[in-house]
């Protein structure tokens, strides 16, 4: 990558989600705009939960722990179409095992909740504002930032010379877990970023299928967007991080 298109996509990602944060804050009807510290509570924990993730996984698998990550690198050529598919099992059975564990620690709280929208928020994600369009746009920009900066973790240089183990637990879980938990202050505020088909199918599918006091449906005429569009994200990720490196 030259210095110029260097400078041009590292200032564009600093405006990018700089502002985000500022838009989600100030703006009407986004996750934030109500209640900036539960955001910022919410925001921190999601990373830090990363955090955990890749420590555990990375060593052994690299640490994906999302389709949208792992689709990216099969492209990238660092893991085979056989270990994709499988990643993708994994994960979303993972994610379906976790959220479960969690309604069975919060069952006493979750049978005195009232409120079906906010069950189904501990679950899977919901738009603030429901427009298709701009909801597929958040969640493949969001999922796009996320795996673009990962290839640059897991590459190590910005020639695109490897000089670290494909992975992100090759190099230490912090840097990812910054990078999800700023996409969440500032990409987060119209869908709740989901970023990951697992982390919202696997959920969602439990909400459906558990006896959950008061839950409402399970949202599955939005359930395809944070599916499709980090998927979408991750592969063009790939994509203009090629160009980049190649071409410019």
């Amino acid at each position: 990558m030259s210095p110029f298109w260097a400078e041009f996509v590292g200032t564009f990602l600093l405006l990018f989600i700089g502002n985000g944060v500022v838009a989600n804050v100030v703006l009407k009807n986004t996750k934030a705009q109500d209640d900036p510290g539960s955001w910022i509570m919410i925001t921190t924990a999601w990373g830090l939960a990363v955090f955990v993730g890749v420590v555990v996984a990375g060593p052994y698998s690299g640490g994906h722990l999302n389709p949208a990550v792992t689709i990216g690198l099969w492209m990238d050529g660092a893991v085979d179409a056989a270990t994709m598919w499988m990643y993708f099992g994994a994960q979303l059975l993972g994610a379906a095992a976790g959220t479960t564990m969690n309604y069975v620690f919060y069952k006493p709280h979750y049978d005195v909740t009232d409120d079906g929208s906010a069950i189904r928020g501990s679950f899977c994600t919901a738009p603030a504002i429901k427009n298709t369009w701009n909801n597929f746009f958040g969640e493949a920009l969001g999922a796009f930032v996320l795996v673009f900066v990962v290839f640059y973790f897991v590459e190590g240089t910005l020639e695109g010379e490897s000089t670290t183990p494909v992975g992100l637990g090759s190099i230490g879980a912090l840097p990812v877990a910054l990078l999800v938990w700023v996409i969440g202050l500032g990409l987060g505020g119209t869908t709740g970023y989901g970023i990951n088909p697992a982390r919202d199918l696997g959920p969602r599918i439990m909400h459906q299928l558990l006896p959950i006091k008061n839950k409402i449906d399970s949202g599955w005429d939005y359930a395809w967007i944070p599916v499709i569009g980090p998927l979408t994200g991750g592969a063009f990720a790939w994509c203009i991080k090629e160009l980049l490196l190649t071409t410019v």
